[in-house]
């Protein structure tokens, strides 16, 4: 059945007979609902002025937001890639070396293993958080007593700082790992699955809020017309409800993304890069090459340098290929 569109109907009294204009519009001049032509053109000046109105207003309420992201990121970031071509030990005695530390980064092992490490671990977890949020996200929008309650108790281990979470863990892990008279710190794939399960315990129910919110946000008639012509549950899932959830699944891809580049301080806490360096992500490594290693700052630096450079190329890369393929939709 194709739906009926109703739009303004405007008569006067030559437009049709009189006896079919008066069933149709008793009032003439005026739409079917008895908006005049006035009120009508009224709301849409309404509209543009409120439009011209936010246009003005829009410089004054982001100045703020632009001088606070200018003075905490770009002002930082240029003086460390300034400082990056520089050898010193404090920032206000520098000496210009070139590319000498970039050189040096990739003539260490350790580097490379970190990056890769990295890598491999961000992957992983992007899958699994983003998976089992969602599965939870549906489970929690079904109808039945308690979600509230469940919603709170999966969200409530993203509110605990990492460093005090990568302790519990480690206690955890170790107690466990007791009985096979072992700890997590003596095999680099005990670290990696413990660094996967910590931050899936993190994150998921921070993304499992965002994709209920997309959930709930998916129009019921639709679901109903699948049902209507005989679609199951996981045709509606796949046909339905995930393509409407492509905005979602971008932001939380996103988020996942970058946290798991980024992540220190449940690194830092859990493993602190052992055994040996085996463990150390990415973020540890800039760390421990900057204070740990005595004239190495300008190294550190260039490394740290490198590191926002290819996480703002791989999070552009993401957000580009997700939301070509939501308008592909």
């Amino acid at each position: 059945m194709t739906p009926t569109v109703i739009r303004p109907i405007f008569l006067s009294g030559n437009d049709v007979f009189p006896g079919i204009r008066d069933q149709i519009n008793p009032y003439p001049g005026k739409d079917i609902i008895g908006n005049t032509r006035d009120q009508i053109d009224f709301s849409q000046k309404g509209q543009w002025q409120m439009k011209k109105t936010v246009r003005r207003a829009f410089p004054i309420f982001v100045l703020p937001t632009l001088i606070a992201f200018t003075i905490g990121f770009i002002v930082p970031f240029l003086w460390g890639a300034y400082l990056s071509f520089n050898r010193f030990t404090v920032i206000n005695n520098t000496t210009f070396v070139g590319l000498e530390n970039y050189k040096k980064i990739f003539t260490e092992n350790d580097f490379t293993h970190s990056l890769w490490y990295t890598a491999l671990f961000t992957v992983v977890s992007v899958i699994t958080i983003n998976v089992f949020g969602f599965l939870i996200a549906l489970a929690l929008t079904k109808r039945f007593r308690g979600t509230n309650v469940f919603r709170t108790i999966f969200f409530m281990p993203n509110l605990i700082g990492g460093i005090v979470l990568g302790t519990i863990w480690k206690m955890i892990f170790n107690g466990i790992l007791a009985h096979w008279s072992t700890t997590i710190v003596s095999n680099a794939k005990f670290g990696f699955w413990g660094l996967v399960i910590l931050m899936n315990w993190q994150q998921i129910g921070y993304v499992m809020i965002i994709y209920i919110a997309g959930i709930m946000g998916v129009p019921h008639e639709l679901i109903e017309s699948a049902e209507i012509d005989g679609a199951g549950a996981w045709q509606r899932l796949k046909n339905v409800v995930i393509p409407i959830l492509r905005p979602t699944i971008t932001i939380c891809t996103f988020l996942t993304l970058t946290n798991g580049f980024k992540l220190f301080d449940q690194n830092l806490a859990l493993t602190a890069g052992k055994p040996g360096k085996a463990s150390q992500m990415l973020a540890l490594n800039i760390y421990n090459t900057f204070y740990g290693r005595v004239g190495w700052q300008g190294v550190g630096q260039a490394k740290a340098v490198l590191f926002t450079i290819l996480v703002a190329i791989i999070a552009f890369a993401q957000l580009h290929f997700t939301r070509r393929g939501e308008e592909q939709m």
